[in-house]
């Protein structure tokens, strides 16, 4: 008879924590992340699971796992480490907090050699992901035996699918029973604990009647949250978020109270030949005064100095003390050319169509706004963002070290230019510099955390690493930066579909279609949102809607690379095998080795994987590409 092991089993509370935003943490300050992570660990969490007899069963560098005997101790134990570590990050700035992230299950688990294993784990990880920063998530078992012996309640957050998990769980997130941390009622806006002043600044409106002219006022709002922005005291809402307000009649107390600020900036410009009228008022939202207001009817070559003049009314209004590098930093002017200053703008705006048709046409605007000022390292950094974004698909059209140069550039005259070390990190991913890239990208957030480039950039290089996880909260970052982006959308479906979560998958897919379906509207021309939004509809079920819209972004720009893959994914999606090879063989001999690598990881493709036309096409040229 052989000798059979028997494995121990039992049932036991799991805790699983994970660190919010390590990685941009990380990026920041890896020394003062790690000093305040262990810091945490040894004077408050740890003693927390010691008081509530758990046992840690593994650290790592971002998060940890916990075992509990009891699911109530384990319960009361996340609820007493989310309720103190608010308290520990009360006062610091956002881009210092350590927050977490908890996911607590009862389940069945095996042990060996002091580890535990099994589905039992596995849930309490899936749950965690689903958690809130500084919430908790449970699954049902657990709210079943907590019921009502904590001062806690347990909001239902739905049934979820997890990955290599049957059946499906139910979901509930904890809702503290301590109301001295509630928010303040509607009536007050609430502001961000870590800043001593906040304010919003809404979109100037276009008063040329010309539509043409919107991209100009736009600009002068977007460098007035520049500007804004370096005041270390003032907490300033991001651009992509205010401008979700744009064209909507909704009162100035509303949108207080919706973004939490206390002072809200608007105005209008309007641009006439060579002159320019800029009008401006602050008003305390609380109060519902008006602050200040002021018109300017001035050269457009004085338009730099109305947006100083702008800021510095603001700042002495809110009886702001500058620091002296503050000053400094609000009275450097990018340009001192008008001329410049307008194509750089109107690159921009055309650089967020992102497709190549529109980068080529932005990268135009750049190259003429640095041959009217050499001196210009926006420019300089616009040029090398759309290089490198049309490299990702094009690689022989902009060699590596176009990029480079231009990144270095613009760096050699900003070493503090965020975009720049973004397109620069992008690139040399692409090369297979994956630690320089990292680098880049990392210092690109630490610079400016809300630049849409940087997130978005660091969440493809990451989940080309096969880290989904921590790739969700990039593209979350950038899809919440940019809520005109259907990219992020897309990308997340693809995260949560290789972490196993069915219906955040679903909850994404039906994002990007209706952001795509917005794109189209504005933007018939451009396939982008077309293809984008076929592989959502694929990805649902939608075959024949999906179909449809890929039909349409081929006829929009049928040499379109990006479109020709996203629609063998498809077909390869919708059962159409024989279609989707079709368009991977006008695909494969154009792209580069850095997307042969993607194409033979894409989940999307599995259903053609074996097929031996797709084995002799990708895989040989694959081999070919890798060779030394």
């Amino acid at each position: 008879m052989k000798n059979e092991v028997l494995l121990e089993r039992r049932l036991t509370a799991i805790l699983a924590a994970h660190v919010v935003g390590y990685g941009r943490l990380m990026g920041t300050d890896e020394a003062g992340t790690l000093a305040a992570l262990k810091r945490h660990r040894r004077e408050f969490v740890e003693p927390k699971i010691a008081e509530h007899k758990g046992r840690v069963v593994k650290l790592a560098g971002d998060g940890m796992l916990v075992e509990f005997s009891s699911v109530v101790n384990a319960v009361a134990c996340a609820a007493e480490i989310q309720r103190g570590m608010l308290s520990r990050n009360e006062g610091l700035p956002r881009s210092r907090r350590i927050e977490l992230r908890i996911g607590v299950h009862l389940g069945d688990v095996i042990v060996e050699d002091g580890d535990i294993f099994g589905d039992g784990v596995n849930v309490a990880a899936r749950l965690e992901g689903l958690a809130d920063p500084s919430g908790i998530a449970v699954s049902a078992s657990v709210r079943d035996q907590v019921g009502s012996r904590l001062n806690l309640d347990f909001v239902e957050k739905g049934e979820f699918s997890l990955k290599n998990i049957a059946p499906s769980i139910r979901v509930y997130t904890v809702a503290f029973g301590d109301t001295s941390r509630q928010e303040a009622g509607p009536e007050e806006p609430r502001v961000d604990r870590g800043y001593e002043l906040s304010i919003a600044v809404l979109p100037f409106t276009n008063m040329s009647h010309d539509p043409e002219q919107e991209y100009f006022s736009d600009g002068i709002t977007e460098d007035i949250i520049t500007d804004l922005s370096k005041i270390s005291r003032l907490h300033v809402v991001a651009r992509n978020t205010v401008f979700t307000y744009k064209g909507k009649a909704v009162k100035v107390k509303q949108i207080a109270h919706e973004l939490g600020v206390r002072y809200i900036l608007e105005g209008s410009v309007r641009k006439a030949g060579e002159r320019v009228r800029i009008t401006g008022q602050l008003i305390d939202a609380q109060t519902g005064g008006h602050l200040w207001a002021d018109r300017y009817d001035r050269d457009l070559t004085d338009i730099f100095a109305i947006q100083d003049e702008i800021t510095h009314a603001i700042v002495n209004q809110l009886k702001i003390k500058l620091l002296p590098e503050e000053k400094k930093a609000i009275e450097s002017d990018p340009t001192t050319s008008v001329e410049a200053y307008t194509y750089y703008l109107r690159g921009r705006q055309f650089s967020h169509a992102w497709t190549r048709a529109y980068m080529l046409l932005a990268r135009r605007m750049f190259l003429k706004a640095v041959e009217l000022d050499p001196n210009y390292a926006r420019a300089y950094a616009g040029i090398a963002d759309c290089e490198c974004a049309i490299r990702d698909w094009h690689e022989k059209d902009f060699p590596l070290e176009s990029i480079l140069a231009m990144s270095a550039r613009a760096l050699a005259l900003d070493p503090n230019l965020a975009e720049a070390h973004a397109s620069r990190g992008m690139a040399l991913h692409q090369s297979g510099q994956s630690e320089e890239a990292g680098l880049e990208l990392r210092q690109a957030l630490a610079l400016d955390p809300s630049l849409y480039e940087a997130n978005f950039h660091y969440g493809r290089y990451l989940f080309m690493q096969g880290r989904f996880t921590e790739a969700v909260e990039f593209f979350k970052r950038a899809a919440e930066i940019r809520p005109d982006d259907y990219l992020s959308p897309i990308h997340l479906m693809s995260c949560y579909r290789s972490l196993g979560i069915e219906t955040e998958r679903r909850r994404w897919a039906r994002i990007g279609i209706e952001r795509a379906e917005r794109a189209l509207e504005e933007h018939p021309e451009n396939s982008g949102p077309a293809h984008r939004g076929a592989l959502a509809l694929a990805h649902l079920g939608e075959a024949e809607r999906a179909k449809e819209w890929a039909a349409r972004a081929l006829a929009i720009d049928p040499d379109d690379l990006v479109a020709q893959y996203n629609l063998a994914c498809v077909y390869s999606l919708v059962g159409e095998g024989e279609r989707a090879l079709d368009l991977l063989e006008a695909v494969v001999p154009q792209s580069s080795h850095y997307h042969l690598l993607w194409f033979q990881q894409d989940s999307d493709l599995d259903a053609i994987r074996d097929h031996p036309r797709f084995c002799a096409l990708l895989h040989g040229d694959c081999a070919a590409a890798t060779a030394p």
